[in-house]
């Protein structure tokens, strides 16, 4: 399936000035239209290589996307309900999914689409999903208030936490640590060792349900982000990973619940940023550590924003709710900028 058709979009975006002062433009550009990905609403988006990503959704696939062909690769079928999570391998051929059918899943794409490997033992929806970096065990977390780690290899389960009221929303792996940072709808973020499956840290309680986590890719810092409504909530907050985990910055501009959190890379500014997709249909750059808003973009009409991820080092992917994934490039002749690209 190659692209559609190229059609001409307008999207009202706000540019925040050198001198400080936040412009309203308007945007007219050329988005192409891919053949799509999924056939229903798209829950989660992830980068495989700089050139594949892996989605899920509501009409139970896993689909491996050529996002700058615009070609499926490989559509994966075995859920029996929603695929709310993937983890990729970078590097390779493998990656995870997990479903509301309670189980999570390991796929090949150079193998058969069938799974490879299966995962059961939770009791409800499988909220989070992490691999470590050595790629031999994989965490997940439900609902059911359990974490589970797992041997990637045999698909044994080896070890098994479980605290009251601990409703998982998202897992990650610190990269070279043996820790799993995890959000709760109990408005805490856990760092847990993974030896033992024990609680290493918790960090102060928000005010709000926190909804997804990701750790900078050196381990030192860690990005969390809340539910809300009405601009109430509606936040990220950055965190230190390595001695006082203090709260660093907060991120505050969207009006509705902000689902995902991603560090850019460096290469894109000369300062750290970080990106935000909200349920308010938008996207924000944020300067790392002021916390100002360098960019808002509005993907009017997708519905809620359900994940984002970066697809390589100019380019994100967006997730919605009623119009698929969203490519979008990072423009630096005029500042830092989001143009929408293609959707698929």
């Amino acid at each position: 399936m190659g692209k559609l058709q190229s059609k001409l979009k307008h999207s009202t975006y706000k540019y925040s000035r050198p001198d400080g002062i936040i412009e309203e433009r308007i945007q007219t550009k050329a988005c192409l239209e891919y053949g799509p990905a999924h056939a229903d609403s798209v829950s989660v988006v992830a980068a495989l290589n700089s050139d594949l990503c892996v989605s899920g959704g509501k009409d139970k696939t896993v689909v491996a996307y050529n996002w700058k062909s615009g070609d499926v690769v490989k559509r994966f079928r075995g859920h029996e309900r929603e695929v709310t999570k993937i983890a990729c391998i970078h590097g390779s051929s493998l990656f995870f999914s997990a479903s509301r059918d309670r189980t999570a899943r390991m796929w090949d794409l150079r193998g058969p689409a069938q799974p490879r490997q299966q995962f059961s033992g939770h009791a409800m929806v499988v909220t989070g999903l992490a691999v470590s970096p050595d790629s031999s065990q994989l965490c997940t977390g439900s609902r059911d208030n359990t974490l589970l780690l797992w041997d990637v290899g045999t698909g044994q389960c080896m070890d098994r936490a479980s605290i009251s009221r601990n409703l998982v929303t998202h897992l990650c792996w610190v990269p070279q640590e043996p820790y799993v940072l995890q959000t709760s709808e109990d408005k805490t973020i856990r760092l847990w060792d993974s030896r033992g499956l024990q609680v290493a840290h918790v960090f102060p309680a928000k005010q709000h349900i926190q909804t997804y986590c990701e750790v900078s890719e050196d381990g030192h810092k860690c990005v969390s982000c809340s539910n809300g409504f009405g601009g109430e909530g509606c936040e990220a907050t950055l965190w230190d990973l390595r001695q006082t985990r203090n709260r660093i910055c907060e991120y505050k501009g969207h009006f509705q619940t902000v689902a995902s959190c991603v560090f850019l890379p460096r290469a894109l500014a000369s300062m750290p940023i970080i990106a935000t997709s909200s349920h308010d249909c938008k996207v924000k750059i944020w300067n790392q550590d002021t916390g100002a808003c360098l960019f808002t973009l509005s993907l009017d009409g997708s519905g809620p924003l359900t994940s984002l991820a970066v697809g390589d080092t100019i380019s994100l992917l967006c997730a919605s709710f009623n119009k698929g994934i969203h490519l979008l490039r990072v423009e630096r002749s005029r500042g830092l900028e989001l143009q929408e690209v293609a959707a698929f």
